[in-house]
């Protein structure tokens, strides 16, 4: 039987004919081929035949291909190559075969990963029903009846829980390749990136109509009647086309596309949630001041220190804004606004100072006293006690309630009981803890101060 190596843009490298008593499997499976000569052949269930990984819509590397030619004949395997860079497939096309692919990546992964999560959940209840033989310390007795029972279950405990945490991570793996699948459409359509995309693809094909016109280009000439140049060409222009209608489409839902004209010195960038100051406009990008040690701010002058005057420049595909220096008269208003943004996500809230009387008052309120643990995030806070706020404040503050993976908080504002914060069992450790601080806990919670207090 012939053995068939073809290529095509539209297809890829194929091979068919081969048979698993031919030998010709040993061959393609050397990380030899492709142009770079450092990858094998990989068979395909689907196709039926053997593949080479990214060779599809990109011209054949022949020398690799008569490499495995050649090969093939040697085994004593009657073998034939047929190269037809022409026959390809549209951009677009192409392009909307890899979306549908990665759809379908997406929900595959998705299976994968609800699959592997299953069974980890089921190695660990199957792990726990054998501990509960156990959850009153029995050890296992050397010499008695019930000792090889009790080694084999600890040996089963041991392995459920390892293929638990196995699963675990193959579960989480997965779930991160179906992100990664299901944001392949947004990740190609980033219009910053597409900016980016576009600016190579017009060196490319500026380069082959300077080989066409028989010029050098990129250090290097190449024959003019080389019959790759007007495909490349082709696909050049279709691709280019295709991804400027996406800048077209992005700009229609209000993408600014910032270009030197937009610009002034003098004027304010917003590069990377930052504004800067334009020291000098470049056909592009900007000039601006560089900052050593800038994290967090949130306007930078051209006053400002530097490091021995150096400066950086901001591409225009990575701004996201522009003021003019007299919309960026009073800064403080925008860095109060930004830093009262941040201040409210990162610090603590402070309680405003308030008369001793009423201070009495409100450290008899309510409060529900939470286990903070250093384990993965819960969808719901753990909760122990409700007592006093004087109490929650002094029970807190014991160093006798915190240790190395967990720590006793508070709150006065806990939320919806059932969907933001549950009980958990009260096993007793701390009850030497209370019973030092004088304080008996409440197992309810409720937001009314208590008697006296209302008093």
């Amino acid at each position: 039987m012939t053995i068939q190596i073809t290529h095509t843009r539209r297809e890829g490298t194929l091979v068919d004919g081969t048979s698993l008593s031919d030998g010709s499997a040993k061959i393609l499976k050397l990380r030899e081929y492709g142009r770079t000569l450092r990858q094998p052949f990989r068979w395909s269930r689907n196709l039926d035949c053997w593949y080479l990984p990214h060779s599809r819509d990109h011209a054949a590397y022949t020398p690799s291909l008569e490499l495995l030619a050649q090969r093939l004949r040697d085994a004593g395997l009657d073998t034939t190559l047929t190269v037809d860079n022409a026959d390809r497939r549209a951009f677009a096309e192409a392009e909307q075969d890899r979306e549908e692919r990665a759809a379908d990546r997406a929900d595959r992964f998705a299976g994968y990963a609800d699959n592997a999560a299953r069974n980890s959940q089921a190695a660990w209840k199957s792990a726990h029903a054998i501990s509960e033989r156990f959850e009153f310390g029995q050890p296992i007795l050397r010499g008695h009846h019930s000792e090889p029972r009790a080694l084999r279950d600890r040996a089963r405990m041991d392995t459920s829980m390892r293929k638990s945490i196995s699963e675990g991570d193959r579960a989480q793996h997965w779930a991160n390749r179906q992100k990664a699948a299901a944001n392949y459409e947004q990740f190609r359509t980033n219009p910053g990136r597409t900016l980016r995309r576009l600016d190579k693809l017009r060196a490319d094909l500026r380069a082959v109509e300077k080989w066409q016109r028989g010029e050098s280009a990129k250090g290097y000439s190449r024959n003019p009647a080389d019959p790759e140049l007007p495909i490349r060409h082709e696909e050049l222009t279709e691709e280019i086309a295709h991804w400027e209608q996406v800048i077209k489409d992005a700009e229609a839902r209000g993408f600014k596309v910032w270009s030197k004209a937009d610009f002034t010195r003098g004027d304010f960038a917003l590069y990377r949630g930052t504004w800067y100051e334009v020291l000098r406009v470049n056909p592009k990008s900007v000039t601006i001041r560089h900052i050593f040690n800038s994290t967090g701010r949130t306007v930078v002058r051209a006053t400002d220190d530097g490091y021995d005057g150096w400066t950086s420049t901001a591409p225009y595909d990575d701004v996201s804004g522009r003021k003019s220096a007299a919309e960026m008269q009073q800064p403080s208003q925008v860095e109060a606004t930004e830093h009262h943004k941040e201040a409210a996500e990162h610090s603590p809230q402070v309680r405003e100072p308030v008369a001793p009387a009423a201070e009495a008052n409100w450290l008899e309120g309510m409060a529900l006293v939470l286990i903070a643990s250093k384990s993965p995030s819960r969808s719901r806070k753990r909760a122990l006690w409700a007592m006093t706020r004087r109490e929650a404040q002094a029970v807190c503050g014991d160093p006798r309630t915190s240790g190395r993976s967990y720590m006793l908080t508070w709150t006065e504002r806990p939320g919806t009981e059932g969907t933001d914060w549950a009980w958990v069992p009260d096993n007793g450790s701390l009850d030497p803890v209370l019973s030092d601080l004088g304080i008996t806990p409440r197992r309810d919670w409720t937001l009314a101060p208590q008697a006296h207090a209302a008093a």
